[in-house]
């Protein structure tokens, strides 16, 4: 993921916390504000394990996003990782992202002719 699309700065993420619209997955919860640029970041607690662990998390996530955000409305994200985030396989991360994204109805309509990611051994959308 490219560091312009990133949430960096903490009164970002806390106007995110006050201002979003969440939604919540079994291994993760999304927040979600209208804004004009797409900006995306992560929040990966301590209820999750060691450092090493939650890099992982945050990691394994930002891979599952990077092929979503061509599709993604413009808006700040934050998406917030619950404990079984951790022991979760990276297509069932990929697939509650996907999830939470179209129940909000955040992504936008898929061309035709467009793959869903850009490497060819990922799972189809």
């Amino acid at each position: 993921m490219q560091r312009t699309y990133s949430l960096k700065k903490n009164a970002q993420f806390k106007y995110v916390y006050r201002r979003g619209v969440s939604g919540g997955a079994h291994e993760m919860v999304l927040l979600y504000v209208r804004s004009g640029s797409l900006k995306v970041g992560f929040s990966v607690g301590k209820k999750l394990g060691c450092a090493v662990k939650r890099n992982r998390v945050k990691r394994r996530l930002r891979a599952a996003c990077a092929p979503l955000l061509p599709r993604m409305k413009k808006g700040l994200y934050v998406f917030i990782a619950r404990p079984p985030a951790a022991e979760a396989d990276f297509s069932k991360l990929c697939r509650s992202m996907q999830y939470l994204l179209r129940r909000q109805n955040l992504l936008l309509p898929q061309a035709a002719g467009q793959p869903c990611s850009g490497k060819a051994d990922d799972a189809p959308c």
